[in-house]
């Protein structure tokens, strides 16, 4: 008989071991209480609109081709997806208005345009640092298993290589590095927004994360349908190996026998029984204890202070008018650093920068004037959702915040536009446990990278899975989390197969306080 596997939630992590692990015959199921796949992956209808209402940016198509062909697949045959010919739109309300390109010689003639000659010198010098930095981690650490520093992480990109260890400057601050590269403060804020891309502030996360911004210049792609198609094509490829799933059915309790982790209790009562359990949920939730007692053993909880960052989204079908808006837009407040002191001090910012995706566009003009778009406006915000409720009056003042930030820099929405706006409460409820951060743990500090939780737990047979684990956060980190939990999972099972290990005495069957929370 076939091994089988459960697997709790549908988010990217989980339906890519899913599928890795159903092409290998094993036997798959998939839990999740939402009535689609995605996990944060997903829609919300505004306005009778389907709007993306999580990840936006799609980059290292690489991971996801190669996944497919390891199921039988070509990825393209899933998916509808080209290249976008701008990566970013960005403007400063007195500084004017910036396009980065897929063609990095063409973004170096428009940064030597906008900045002058020393910035395109200094953009050259940072794409250089930035590839170098990817190269040495990508394979040891973005898509191998977690290592601890400095030693096991020395052995496995070479002990030989010490310059290579320290070229990744995890001791200094992204901001600070920033600074080598470009004199002009407009050039430093954009690329330092790189770092909320892990949810977390450039000025305490390691220039490590530099990195971000190469993989973003090898290319952003733009799928038909959003993330949201992603997810369905994943679901899709596991389905045709044979993997099952199960909506609107969360998992209330992870069980064990004999000292391993052995099946799930539905929150119906109905039992699956499995040799293996991946839960595709923030290692917050089982910390929690929102899959039972032994799902709160297996990991180590963290501080909310070391929390990723929550978000301020509007969801809105509107009318825009003003500024040419691409695909990816970002508008930058004059004060980057009080912006992030505001979220340190709690609080969503009084004078924010403000990210847009505009999902109807590819380029600047391919919406009629007049007609109504469809939009996610994201502002950076404390992950305080389960400690603060934000009243009317706050919400009120967030979203004039915004509109304010978007019409310094020429952009103007209708004046009611439809909208939905999703606050850091409503993160909370959507990822139970975490205060509704976004991207898990905050990529704060030196060691920030080597605390996020890894694929093995300390329950043998409980792996994780997910945008919060190890490698990190965004859409092909998830998917490699899923790489990674398959791996683990083959091993474990072909060890069990080839000893015979002493079973530990007993096992725990108690109903948790809550349902699962998706990752």
């Amino acid at each position: 008989m076939a091994s089988r596997v459960a697997i709790i939630g549908a988010g990217i992590g989980g339906l890519a071991a899913a599928a890795l692990l159903a092409a290998r015959g094993l036997d798959v199921t998939v839990v999740e209480k939402a009535s689609h796949p995605g996990g944060k992956a997903r829609q919300l209808i505004v306005d009778g609109a389907s709007i993306d209402a999580g990840p936006t940016v799609f980059t290292l198509r690489d991971v996801f081709e190669d996944l497919f062909r390891e199921c039988g697949a070509e990825f393209a045959d899933f998916v509808d997806i080209r290249q976008a010919d701008t990566i970013a739109s960005h403007s400063w309300a007195a500084g004017g208005k910036l396009d980065l390109y897929a063609d990095p010689q063409r973004s170096e003639e428009a940064i030597g345009q906008f900045a002058g000659a020393a910035a395109a010198r200094g953009y050259r010098t940072f794409r250089a640092e930035a590839a170098r930095i990817h190269r040495i981690i990508d394979r040891p650490m973005m898509r191998g298993s977690k290592v601890s520093w400095p030693l096991p992480l020395m052995w496995r990109i070479g002990l030989w290589r010490m310059g290579d260890l320290l070229a990744i400057r995890p001791y200094e601050s992204m901001w600070k590095v920033l600074g080598e590269h470009f004199a002009d403060q407009r050039l430093r804020q954009l690329f330092a927004r790189y770092s909320t891309y892990c949810g977390s502030s450039p000025f305490e996360t390691p220039a490590t994360l530099m990195l971000v911004a190469h993989v973003e210049a090898q290319g952003v792609w733009l799928i038909d349908g959003g993330m949201s198609a992603l997810a369905g094509a994943l679901m899709r490829l596991a389905q045709m190996h044979g993997a099952r799933f199960r909506f609107g059915t969360g998992a209330a309790l992870i069980e064990t026998a004999q000292g391993r982790a052995s099946g799930l209790i539905l929150s119906t009562g109905e039992r699956i029984a499995a040799d293996a359990v991946i839960a595709n949920a923030d290692p917050a939730a089982l910390a929690a204890g929102r899959f039972g007692p032994l799902g709160a053993m297996a990991v180590s909880a963290h501080a909310p202070h070391k929390r990723s960052l929550s978000a301020m989204v509007w969801l809105a079908h509107a009318r825009t008018s003003g500024f040419p808006l691409k695909r990816h837009n970002v508008f930058f407040s004059p004060d980057y650093a009080r912006e992030f002191a505001d979220i340190r001090g709690g609080a969503a910012p009084t004078d924010p920068s403000v990210y847009v995706c505009a999902q109807d566009r590819e380029g600047g003009a391919q919406v009629q004037s007049g007609t109504r778009e469809r939009l996610q406006i994201i502002v950076n915000a404390p992950a305080n959702g389960d400690s603060h409720d934000y009243t009317e009056k706050e919400k009120a003042q967030c979203t004039l915040a915004m509109r304010r930030s978007l019409q310094r820099c020429g952009l103007e929405l209708e004046e009611e536009f439809p909208h939905t706006l999703l606050t850091p409460n409503a993160f909370e409820s959507f990822l139970p446990s975490t205060g509704g951060a976004i991207y898990g743990r905050a990529s704060h500090g030196w060691a920030a990278s080597f605390l996020r939780q890894g694929t093995r737990t300390r329950i043998p047979g409980l792996y994780c899975a997910g945008g919060s684990t190890h490698p990190g956060a965004g859409i092909p980190m998830a998917a490699l989390s899923g790489r990674l939990a398959m791996d683990a999972v083959l091993q474990d099972l072909a060890s069990m197969r080839r000893s015979h290990p002493v079973a530990m005495a007993g096992g725990m069957s108690m109903q948790s306080a809550s349902a699962d929370a998706m990752g």
